[in-house]
């Protein structure tokens, strides 16, 4: 038969009936990302879809809620347009989120609250002789406590030290100057692999020339220029103990099962969360939170009686 034929043999069988779930899962996604968006509607308990909304909205949703009753739960993500159609529609209907929504959420805050630890990163490093920015850091630092402890103001601080008000509040809120430093960000380079050859020889000989050095690792298979071996070096990359990690990175290995670690990385990832009682902190709340998010039985009421626990304090305070 030809293609029209087919498309309007299609058209003349009946729709199904749309079933009633007890429990409903909403979710949206992306007919034309960033353009169009609609609203898909599935029994949660089954996976089968029931429905699909032609938007995103709560007015949407609202309308099929009340032409379709009898649904018991509502199992959504964080978006409030869905809470409020619910609460409309059916007050008495209970809200929950999928564990799905609850780890993303966790995923998106967890770089941030590694991001407020980075001191402790970069003291956890083996220390750098200080730069010319960490002196002008340490020097500004020191010049505008000094002026509020004479009763300067804020905005005077700024006028004088010719620096943006935002800047000024930063260095008065640090009490401590290792609170203004930073992990330094290094990229992997091509020195990296033969860090350890490195380290060894610069500690049995530390007059070894550079050239020397370079010639031994190019022998070795290191397709790096010299240029990039003498940063390496004057950055005290090769005499650290350990290579420094981004939040990103952290983040990322905090957020990753354990037995799917290599020794290598959950050695540094140990290393890391002890240097701050705040990362010890955060690393055992996501372990515990992944435990809870993993289906078991009585993982219900754990997950429930820690939802009415205190928030973990911002910044391990």
């Amino acid at each position: 038969m030809s293609r029209s034929t087919a498309l309007r043999l299609l058209a003349r069988l009946p729709l199904p009936v749309v079933r009633v779930p007890r429990v409903l899962g909403v979710d949206d996604f992306a007919l034309k990302r960033r353009h169009r968006y609609a609203t898909v509607l599935i029994d949660a308990e089954t996976g089968e879809r029931i429905d699909v909304l032609p938007s995103r909205g709560a007015d949407a949703l609202e309308r099929w809620l009340r032409e379709h009753p009898g649904v018991e739960i509502v199992c959504r993500d964080g978006s409030g347009a869905y809470g409020e159609a619910v609460r409309r529609s059916l007050p008495a209907v209970v809200q929950v989120s999928d564990r799905r929504h609850l780890w993303k959420n966790l995923c998106e805050k967890t770089p941030a609250e590694v991001r407020s630890h980075s001191a402790c990163r970069a003291t956890s490093n083996t220390p750098r002789p200080a730069g010319v920015h960490e002196q002008t850091t340490r020097e500004r630092r020191h010049q505008i406590h000094g002026l509020l402890g004479k009763g300067v103001g804020l905005l005077e601080c700024a006028r004088r030290m010719n620096l943006s008000l935002n800047t000024v509040k930063r260095y008065a809120r640090t009490r401590e100057p290792e609170a203004l430093r930073r992990a330094p960000r290094y990229r992997p380079t091509l020195v990296d692999p033969y860090r350890d050859h490195l380290r060894k020889r610069r500690a049995a000989d530390p007059a070894v020339p550079v050239k020397q050095l370079f010639r031994e690792v190019q022998e070795q298979g290191c397709t790096g220029s010299f240029n990039l071996l003498c940063r390496y070096i004057t950055q005290g990359r090769a005499e650290g103990d350990r290579p420094v990690t981004t939040p990103r990175w952290l983040a990322r290995l905090l957020l990753t099962h354990p037995d799917h670690l290599r020794d290598k990385d959950t050695s540094l990832l140990a290393k890391l969360t002890t240097a701050c009682p705040g990362m010890t902190q955060l690393a055992s709340f996501i372990r515990e939170f992944a435990q809870l998010l993993t289906p078991a039985a009585g993982n219900d009421n754990k997950l429930t009686a820690r939802m009415r626990q205190p928030e973990m304090p911002r910044g391990g305070a």
